[in-house]
């Protein structure tokens, strides 16, 4: 391979879907693509834009970055003014009208890719047109997956109706293969819906030859093979693209909590930016913890326009009782500071992708609480891999336990029995550290052997 600072400059446009849970790999992909001479035009829409500019603009390695930030301009529809640009607080009922929007703004993209001129297009999983807008101008372009590939694979196993069972049972028992059964009918009962899953199968199809996934073969090798027979396409791993704890201000002060409790003492709790626990689990969830007397940190959100108070949100007392052992926290922590700190022994995860690359590259052995989307299969991926226990729920009525979130709590992070769990834990995350270099020297083989440079 030639050397980065021997070739001429690979110009890349990338576009993700308008969700921050795709915008941040992809922009974390661009860093480190940037570092290996490659250029990259971000393309979002503005008030995407102006949300991540700060991650460049504040990082300490900002220097090495060739990121350009390139607005996409959505027409402003009656109902969907500038700051429904994006998923991030977007009322569900909006999303077809996103939709719509995006689809509006392909003329532009258009545009866009005509003056950069880049030598590459990696895009996402929507807009369905991204592929075909590089191809009209002779520009290669390839997916990028953000999702875990046991369950991608998964799912298109089951869309492209092949033959036989999925080969690996064990991620998909029987009430998950009916709740994706049930998905794709609550999804497929416009005729326009009908049609939905074979499109994205041809978006991953049109990529060109190889296709891009936030993952790693130590984790996931059997399923990107299979991915590969699915699609038939090579499928390369990029890593779980984690950003680097950067050693600032920001939650200083549960960065101080948390330093003065004991090694691997502390549970950190948090279900992401798009999950919430009901009335019930949030209860359940309060004295599971309780009774597991282990310390923690939980991260506490409502829904838009539920907002409660601490003391009326949870059981009565229960603030007081834990303050020794417990720091409840509102709307947002530095999860990759938090995870990163010595003290931090298990997460109490909904198991979001995002979440559980973070949780393994640090090296903290998980307890699942999946509860939409992809959860159910990345909690289970994790526990068949052994580096997670799961918390189940009631299979008569779906809530959890305040005795099992104990007893899975302390099995992880407390008890003999959990030790593989967490030497499971150690082992990826020194693993996922050795072969990064190598992973994505692959990932700039295979771009740059795509566009002949």
């Amino acid at each position: 391979m030639v050397d980065a600072a021997q070739r001429r400059t690979m110009k890349v446009v990338m576009f993700p879907w308008l969700a921050h849970g795709h915008i941040t790999p992809y922009l974390e992909l661009a860093k480190k693509l940037a570092q290996r001479n490659f250029q990259i035009f971000f393309c979002s829409s503005p008030i995407n834009l102006n949300s991540i500019k700060h991650k460049l603009s504040d990082h300490p390695n900002t220097s090495k970055y060739s990121i350009e930030l390139v607005e996409l301009h959505l027409p402003s529809l009656h109902d969907l003014p500038p700051q429904y640009h994006t998923m991030k607080g977007l009322p569900p009922h909006l999303f077809p009208t996103l939709i719509k929007a995006l689809d509006m703004a392909r003329p532009e993209f258009a545009n866009l890719l005509q003056a950069l001129k880049p030598d590459l297009l990696i895009y996402d999983m929507l807009p369905l047109w991204a592929p075909d807008a590089g191809s009209s101008l002779n520009i290669p372009s390839v997916c990028f997956i953000t999702g875990g590939a046991a369950t991608v694979s998964f799912m298109f196993h089951e869309i492209k109706n092949r033959d036989g069972d999925y080969p690996f049972p064990e991620i998909c028992p029987e009430h998950l293969k009916l709740k994706f059964a049930q998905m794709r009918k609550s999804t497929t009962s416009s005729s326009d819906g009908q049609e939905g899953g074979m499109k994205l199968v041809q978006l991953y199809e049109k990529s060109s030859n190889i296709i891009l996934i936030k993952s790693f073969r130590d984790l996931e090798g059997k399923y990107m093979d299979y991915l590969s027979v699915i699609f038939g396409q090579k499928i390369v791993p990029v890593g779980p693209l984690v950003p680097e704890p950067i050693d600032d201000q920001e939650g200083m002060e549960i960065i101080n909590w948390l330093d003065k409790k004991e090694k691997s003492s502390t549970v950190f709790v948090s279900f992401g930016s798009e999950c919430y626990l009901s009335k019930e689990d949030r209860e359940e969830m309060a004295y599971g913890l309780e009774l597991s007397k282990v310390n923690f940190i939980w991260v506490i959100r409502f829904p838009e326009g539920e907002k409660m108070k601490l003391e009326d949100a949870l059981p009565n007392g229960f603030l007081e009782r834990v303050r020794q052992k417990g720091k409840i926290v509102e709307d947002w922590a530095p999860q990759v500071k938090i995870l990163n700190r010595p003290s931090i022994g298990g997460f109490v995860s909904h198991c979001g992708w995002g979440s559980l690359m973070e949780s393994l590259n640090f090296g903290v052995p998980i307890i699942a609480m999946a509860m939409q989307v992809d959860q159910p299969w990345n909690a289970r991926l994790a526990e068949v891999s052994g580096i997670a226990l799961e918390i189940k729920r009631d299979s008569n009525n779906g809530k959890i336990e305040r005795e099992n979130v104990a007893k899975v709590i302390n099995e992880v992070v407390v008890e003999k029995t959990g030790e593989d769990i967490r030497r499971k834990a150690k082992d990826m995350s020194e693993n996922i550290k050795r072969k990064a270099e190598e992973e994505m020297n692959e990932v700039e083989r295979e771009l740059l052997q795509l566009c002949e440079i």
